[in-house]
């Protein structure tokens, strides 16, 4: 029994045999090596997934927001263009008060209406024929007002940007409402009379506005909103005009 035992390796012998032989280290590198470079490609394979999953969420919401930035930059800027389908066809029967302008200009830029004389805050536009005409919007916008005037002759106002507005008096008709989007050329409604300007006949009055404050259509027409400035008023032109206003009041007042 003992000499069985004798002649049977034990088990650390063998495994000290074993790893004596040559190639068994080189191969457990070799084994190790395969394992690691392997763990590793694996493990980058999945960060490259998922940095490609992220690249196209990012690149999704990028073309999202650049869609709409797009629309936003190639829209087209629009100038303001006169009011009626047919400019070449329409006279300026009478033109804006400019406090800057000379006396005779301003003269003739005063409105008659009962026993006073009012600067004209627009254009006053008619056709050579005397006739009715269709009223364009004269830029695209929102309607913020349609007004029954009897005096003024009804009125529609249309917001733009920064802080501009067209404004049309003395028209029939209506074709809009408040609220709705126009677009530039949109026939909103026709030409008509007024109380405060009897003399044009049938005409349209048309202003445009910055903050509120009236300035002249001819100087805008082909320019854009951007371009349109709160006139500049010196303290001479202002005297004169409140001068002027007062006399021309006292006269009309005499002769009636």
């Amino acid at each position: 029994m003992r000499e069985e035992e004798k002649k049977r390796p034990s088990q650390p012998k063998n495994i000290k045999n074993f790893f004596k032989k040559r190639w068994v280290y080189p191969s457990i590198y070799l084994v190790s090596a395969v394992l690691l470079i392997t763990g590793i490609i694996w493990y980058q394979s999945l960060g490259t997934h998922s940095a490609k999953e992220k690249f196209k969420n990012d690149a999704s919401i990028s073309q999202k927001g650049s869609g709409n930035e797009a629309i936003e930059v190639n829209k087209a800027v629009e100038n303001f263009r006169m009011p009626v389908q047919k400019p070449e066809l329409a006279t300026i029967e009478k033109k804006f008060y400019d406090a800057n302008a000379s006396v005779k200009d301003q003269e003739a830029a005063l409105v008659v209406y009962g026993n006073t004389y009012q600067p004209n805050q627009g254009v006053d536009i008619t056709m050579k024929n005397g006739k009715t005409f269709d009223v364009v919007a004269a830029m695209g916008g929102t309607v913020t007002k349609v007004q029954e005037d009897a005096v003024l002759g009804n009125v529609i106002e249309v917001e733009h940007d920064k802080g501009v507005t067209t404004e049309y008096q003395s028209v029939k008709d209506i074709a809009v409402k408040e609220g709705d989007t126009v677009k530039q050329g949109q026939t909103i409604a026709k030409a008509g009379r007024s109380e405060l300007n009897k003399a044009a006949g049938t005409h349209l009055h048309f202003e445009i506005r910055k903050d509120d404050v009236a300035v002249n259509p001819e100087g805008y027409f082909n320019k854009t909103v951007s371009d349109v400035k709160t006139p500049e008023v010196s303290s001479d032109s202002s005297q004169s005009k409140q001068s002027q206003s007062s006399e021309k009041t006292s006269t009309s007042q005499k002769s009636h």
